[in-house]
């Protein structure tokens, strides 16, 4: 995975990368310096994303429209797909090749609400991201904010453009917290129908009405877990 070459698709506007959409364009102006290489800018991207947009798994809208990266922008908050979806666009739009990564973890760190409604620990296709940088592919993942980070017990995952940026697999109390079980493949665009596809089969009870997941607050989930502790 990530050793070939990238291609025009890797650079290309889609549907749901839409890097040249007003909002894109305005968030990657005030969010990367022009002066900056494109290694300094990506970094910058990524704290911009990681830290700037909360990261929100209930009422987190799935429909087409609402996972192209300008419409996670003036949501203003996303899940991991969004988040990556997001960060995979901003990077084109400063000549950065970036492609897509799905992947089916198992999430140990997950509130009990939301193990319930999932149907337990694993998680379909959570999404990170690589980026073409100094002439390889590098793993990046600007998903869980420092906040949650805190709120969870979890190290935060830092982004300096050389070296990947993954999912720790402890927390800071030395408990697990996220293992990697298989890796669907790399992605230039979004594969929308294959992921909701696999969404609605495996974690059912997820979903609210239409497009969009049931309400609730990871915040909150982790202040009720503090509070029976």
């Amino acid at each position: 995975m990530g050793t070939d070459a990238p291609g025009t698709a890797d650079l290309a506007a889609t549907y749901f990368l839409d890097h040249d959409s007003p909002e894109v364009v305005d968030f990657v102006a005030r969010s990367a310096p022009a002066e900056g290489d494109p290694k300094a800018r990506a970094v910058a991207l990524y704290y911009a994303i990681r830290d700037g947009i909360p990261y929100e798994v209930y009422s987190a809208d799935l429909s087409r429209e609402g996972l192209r990266a300008s419409a996670t922008l003036r949501a203003g908050t996303g899940m991991c797909i969004h988040k990556s979806v997001l960060y995979a666009s901003a990077l084109r739009s400063i000549g950065v090749p970036s492609r897509l990564v799905l992947a089916d973890v198992r999430n140990h760190l997950t509130s009990d609400r939301l193990r319930s409604l999932m149907g337990g620990d694993v998680f379909r296709h959570h999404c990170y991201t690589t980026v073409f940088l100094g002439g390889r592919w590098v793993k990046a993942t600007p998903v869980f904010s420092s906040r949650l980070c805190r709120l969870y017990r979890m190290a935060q995952l830092e982004f300096d453009g050389r070296t990947d940026s993954v999912y720790h697999p402890y927390d800071l109390d030395g408990r697990r917290h996220m293992e990697f079980l298989h890796t669907h493949g790399e992605f230039s665009d979004l594969p929308y129908d294959r992921i909701v596809t696999d969404l609605r089969a495996a974690h059912p009870g997820l979903f609210a009405a239409s497009m969009r997941v049931v309400d609730g607050s990871l915040v909150r989930d982790a202040a009720n877990a503090a509070g029976g502790r």
